[in-house]
């Protein structure tokens, strides 16, 4: 397929080339990114300015689950910004949130939602009209948000499992941190900051990372890499899961015409992705340290 890059008719290859067309073509618009988890990733002037799914905690996540805000309070404020235009102003002008920690909650959110989607292989893409959305006045550069979530990706990968394996197993904690009958406490060293105490009290065995997230109000990727740290120390346990025997197919050994994604009109319009396209990865640049 000819280089996205090498002119307007070439037609995107993947989300991450999708993102970085419609970055060029300054556009103002809603990706949809449907799969498991799918989400929406919101552009203005062709710059990221939040991403949405059912992987991370969203902005109204982190607000309330973590306390900063109660739910009367950020109902009150919804009905009186019924479409997100203001809301940094609505919650600094009620004494809720700084509008520093804001944009901070805004920014973390749209890296947490970038790298849950690149979790897993979306299974279409649509490019629609903007929606309102949560959002502060930071933007972020499309090739920055996959240049980043490649990084995590690196670092959440080692010998014992991808960070997909990580994000979707359950975690327990592990014999040596269960309470020792007859003494106070546990063998959990009192080392461990109070966030990743918090994580290591909510790993029951029932839950996965982003289970966990959601539960404390904190993203996704800030949770698994207190998981792989208490993982390193022994501390928690993955769930093993063992693939399950499946019958021989019976389909026919030749493979169906594949479709073809129609090219880009001049005018710059993007099409509907067909299903099976790569998933929102980025290129093979290498990726760097994480921050």
């Amino acid at each position: 397929m000819t280089d996205l890059h090498t002119g307007p008719s070439a037609a995107p290859r993947n989300v991450s080339s999708l993102l970085t067309s419609l970055g060029e073509q300054k556009r103002n618009c809603t990706v949809l990114v449907a799969g498991s988890p799918g989400g929406a990733i919101h552009l203005r002037d062709g710059l990221v300015v939040a991403v949405e799914t059912p992987g991370a905690p969203t902005v109204e996540g982190l607000l309330l689950r973590s306390g900063r805000v109660t739910e009367e309070a950020w109902a009150a404020v919804c009905a009186a910004d019924p479409h997100h235009e203001r809301t940094a102003a609505e919650l600094t002008g009620r004494g809720l949130v700084g509008a520093g920690e804001f944009e901070v909650v805004c920014t973390a959110a749209v890296f947490d939602g970038a790298f849950a989607l690149s979790l897993t292989t979306p299974g279409s893409w649509e490019v629609a009209e903007a929606t309102p959305v949560v959002r502060s006045g930071r933007t972020v550069r499309p090739e920055r948000l996959i240049r980043e979530s490649s990084n995590r990706l690196a670092v959440l990968s080692d010998e014992r499992g991808s960070a997909g394996e990580r994000a979707r197993s359950r975690v327990r904690r592990a014999p040596a941190a269960e309470p020792t009958p007859g003494m106070e406490g546990t063998a959990v060293p009192r080392r461990l900051p109070a966030r990743v105490r918090a994580v290591l009290d909510a790993a029951d065995g029932r839950r996965t990372s982003r289970d966990i997230a959601f539960a404390l109000g904190r993203g996704l990727y800030p949770v698994l890499l207190d998981l792989k740290r208490l993982e390193d120390d022994g501390l928690v346990e993955r769930e093993i899961r063992v693939p399950v025997p499946r019958r021989p197919s019976t389909a026919p050994r030749s493979l169906p015409a594949r479709d073809t994604v129609p090219e880009t009109p001049a005018t710059g319009v993007l099409p509907r992705r067909v299903p099976g396209s790569n998933s929102l990865q980025p290129s093979s640049e290498p990726p760097s340290a994480a921050h």
